[in-house]
């Protein structure tokens, strides 16, 4: 799989690249926990404390800003506490970014890339609000909390904690209601999500959407995309509200990446960006009913 990967992209002029795996800072996102080690030794004075990387996508975009175009790169990564069917803690990604292309585009070389491995034909594409409305028959974009909460309690679904958060009560929904359903008959695109869950995706204001996107096979979350954010300034308030939601839930505060704030200030090209798991994905071309069934060890094993 990898070998055929590697040859769609040589075939596009697509640069592979390699970025280190630790950082100075972690992923500020409140629902990602990041690994952390620590590369102190007995001349240093204070720990120094790395965090393994969640995804490459900011070094990525460091290489995009010194102009390296259109690249990709297949490497691990790490988070905390995910281990289960479709998770673990060490996993494998693909990413890759296109200067030049927007986020309807990119959805179309993905299209082109699950074809080319043989996993469909075709690939569908629906909105988060049709989605909704389609499932659920909720005006997702237009509606209360008081009607999630109502929906989730007709469908026997109940969780303490999220209180009045939108975004919380629409994610419990579409887990539990939707995802399960979706990309059985051919995979789909899911696109244009709430501006709230904008992610580091450019926000489409006429229509209060985030211009992202995620991919569906088999009722598995594949990919996740976005029409990428320019914006340095727009950068450091989402990593701001980042935090804030981090400290309301308990979660240590991560400090925001300042080599990527600074090389931002040079100009991060108009470009459209996606990772996709690769385990996952061989998941579905082998008719694999657990992750592990894809590891040459379980994380039990090691």
């Amino acid at each position: 799989m990898y070998a055929q990967i590697r040859q769609f992209f040589a075939d596009r002029d697509v640069l592979e690249v390699e970025t280190p795996i630790f950082s100075r800072y972690g992923n500020t996102d409140p629902a990602i926990a990041s690994i952390m080690a620590d590369f102190s030794s007995d001349l240093s004075s204070s720990p120094e404390i790395r965090y393994a990387h969640t995804s490459p996508e900011f070094p990525m975009k460091r290489l995009l800003v010194k102009n390296a175009g259109a690249i990709y790169q297949i490497c691990k990564v790490f988070r905390k506490e995910e281990i289960g069917r479709l998770h673990n803690p060490e996993f494998s990604m693909l990413e890759w970014y296109r200067p030049g292309l927007n986020y309807n585009q990119l959805m179309d070389e993905i299209s082109e890339l699950i074809k080319y491995l043989g996993i469909a034909q075709n690939v569908k594409r629906i909105s988060y609000a049709e989605l909704f409305q389609m499932h659920l028959d909720l005006d997702v974009l237009n509606t209360s909390v008081a009607q999630l909460k109502q929906c989730a309690k007709e469908n026997g679904l109940e969780s303490v904690g999220f209180g009045e958060n939108y975004d919380d009560w629409t994610a419990l929904l579409l887990a539990n209601l939707i995802e399960p359903k979706l990309g059985f008959d051919e995979p789909v695109f899911v696109y244009d999500y709430p501006a709230s869950q904008a992610a580091l995706s450019q926000i489409r204001e006429k229509d209060n959407v985030a211009e992202r996107f995620e991919l569906y096979i088999q009722g598995i979350e594949i990919a996740n995309g976005y029409q990428e954010l320019t914006d340095v300034k727009i950068y450091e308030r989402r990593f701001e509200t980042d935090n804030e939601k981090r400290k309301v839930s308990g979660l240590p505060e991560i400090l925001m990446d300042k080599w990527l704030l600074n090389d931002l200030l040079s100009g991060l090209p108009n470009s459209s960006g996606v990772a996709m798991g690769l385990d996952r994905l061989l998941m579905i071309k082998t008719d694999a009913t657990h992750i592990d069934q894809t590891l040459t060890f379980s994380f039990t094993d090691i």
